[in-house]
């Protein structure tokens, strides 16, 4: 109790329609979550309950950060705010439309169908998908153009940023990935329904991998997408992992030595959306990789390594700062989470 307590009293202070956003997306992931074990319909051999529970959870994530990042900005909080809340609405009707389709047993995404279910659907995405993209892109603005805390921080909320706004861009390629001709295909109530686009590239309804359903037999842009969305939750930890380590190794003391640590990890994560991003369109499966996708994410890895390695090197033969370190707790508690 102590610890949930210490976690409520932690958050008072943060964006909280984004908060109410996230508390509503993650209780309908459980929902969800109950809905795969007592509900044996199907869509293109998935459960129709998966699709909104990972979009429940993902956003439910995505809020929680942007919660707590929004109490950092020292400039433009009242447009933050504002951005937040517009964000948090979006965020509700999205997800919201998906979990009505599956309720119906059809499809939310590249429905072209005229029933009233697939127009409400359709409306609802006609509204509430570029709130999201144009709020990303008008926070990370702002991020941009001030410090919100010492410069690893700094660093891994723009970078994060930036990955999650790119992700979203991402998305939107994902309704011309498989061409314009439309295809018919059998909803969950036997009904046939029009599809025009897909997720994957060269097998737009590819047999999927378990609970991810990313296509194993063509590309698939959803892997980037998540990649690139959950950048910022990857580099807080990070950054939040090399804030404790500091207080065991005097050389992680300085500031500048954990930013660019921080940076050399952004610029890796960004090559590996990259190489996701070439390796789905080019209609690859990411569990089939080609010889030019693995040496691109060889070069990656050994471009990071590298780096990583030259910034170590050098911060352990310098001397250790006397304490420019100070920990993190808060960003400690919101990367785990």
């Amino acid at each position: 109790m102590t610890l949930l307590t210490t976690a409520v009293r932690a958050m008072r202070g943060w964006h909280r329609p984004l908060l109410a956003n996230a508390t509503l997306m993650f209780t309908l992931a459980l929902v969800c979550a109950a809905g795969v074990l007592a509900d044996d319909r199907l869509l293109l051999d998935e459960p129709i309950w998966v699709k909104p529970l990972k979009f429940g959870f993902a956003m439910g994530a995505y809020a929680l950060t942007l919660s707590w990042l929004l109490t950092k900005l020292r400039r433009g909080r009242r447009l933050g705010w504002w951005l937040g809340t517009v964000f948090a609405v979006a965020g509700v009707l999205d997800v919201g439309a998906v979990a009505y389709a599956a309720a119906r047993g059809t499809f939310s995404h590249f429905n072209e169908n005229t029933d009233p279910v697939a127009r409400t659907v359709q409306t609802v995405f006609s509204f509430g998908i570029m709130p999201l993209l144009l709020t990303t892109l008008a926070i990370a603005i702002l991020v941009l153009i001030q410090r919100t805390g010492d410069r690893a921080l700094t660093r891994a909320l723009r970078a994060g940023l930036g990955l999650a706004l790119a992700s979203m861009i991402v998305a939107l390629w994902l309704s011309q990935s498989s061409g314009p001709r439309p295809r018919t295909v059998t909803d969950a109530n036997g009904h046939a329904v029009s599809l025009v686009g897909g997720h994957g590239i060269g097998d737009p309804d590819g047999h999927g991998m378990p609970l991810t359903d990313w296509s194993t037999t063509g590309g698939d842009l959803r892997v980037p997408h998540f990649a690139g969305l959950h950048a910022i939750q990857v580099l807080l930890f990070l950054t939040a992992t090399l804030s404790v380590l500091a207080a065991r190794h005097a050389w992680l003391r300085d500031e500048r030595v954990r930013a660019r640590l921080v940076g050399v990890a952004a610029l890796g994560y960004t090559g590996v959306f990259a190489v996701l991003s070439w390796q789905a369109k080019r209609g690859q499966s990411v569990v089939h990789p080609d010889r030019a996708t693995l040496i691109a994410f060889a070069a990656v890895a050994a471009f990071t390594l590298a780096s990583a390695a030259a910034v170590l090197t050098t911060a352990r033969r310098r001397p250790a700062p006397q304490a420019t370190h100070e920990p993190h707790a808060e960003l400690s508690g919101a990367a785990a989470r």
